[in-house]
């Protein structure tokens, strides 16, 4: 009953998103939410190449189960299904941007990641292209277009929830964003002005 609970959250939140870019509205960035930077800009190609498989896929089944029109229909529905999926994956990435505020960095991945971290417990931020990532413990990648382009590190943990809701201590996020050396720099900035007692922390290198 759970995972059939998180999966309908999962899809309603990719429907809401279908809707906010069809408005041309970001989640959490606005009306002093934060300052949004986006991700999805690496995996535009290759979505767009899912969906079109999927269409080429339903044409063929359609020629094929012609003569099984109640199968044709079945086949039809799954297909529209996935792609109605596929399309709302890539509107969520666009909708739901990393976002920087006054208190923490949101460091999100379509509609299924979402980790807020709190600005004083960032010990470095850098700039730092990775295509292979090896999962270990306590850190956490979220490639996008098979690579990252951040490395966060953190002086403590912070709770990480998977999709199903499993519990992951992290102490080091690998992440992609469109603009890497922008949001390095803002963070830097961001992370100092959050310093406003004397820290034992070193400076954050850019």
């Amino acid at each position: 009953m759970r995972t059939a609970l998180v999966l309908l959250r999962h899809e309603v939140r990719l429907v809401a998103s279908l809707w906010l870019w069809a408005i041309r509205r970001r989640h959490g960035v606005g009306d002093g939410d934060g300052i949004g930077y986006g991700y999805s800009r690496g995996q535009g190609t290759m979505m767009l190449g899912f969906g079109f498989v999927i269409v080429i896929e339903s044409i063929m089944m359609s020629v094929l189960l012609r003569n099984y029109p109640a199968v044709q229909r079945g086949w039809f529905m799954v297909d529209m299904y996935t792609l109605v999926i596929i399309i709302g994956m890539h509107a969520a990435s666009v909708v739901r941007p990393h976002v920087l505020d006054a208190g923490y960095l949101r460091i999100r991945r379509a509609a299924h990641v979402d980790l807020r971290i709190p600005l004083e417990k960032i010990a470095h931020v850098r700039r730092e292209l990775r295509t292979t990532h090896e999962r270990a413990d306590g850190e956490l990648n979220l490639a996008i277009g098979a690579q990252t382009t951040l490395t966060l590190e953190l002086t403590e943990p912070v709770a990480h929830f998977t999709f199903l809701g499993r519990r992951r201590d992290v102490r080091l996020v690998r992440f992609h964003a469109d603009d890497s050396d922008s949001l390095v720099q803002t963070v830097v900035r961001a992370v100092k002005q959050a310093r406003t007692a004397p820290s034992a922390l070193p400076d954050l290198p850019v």
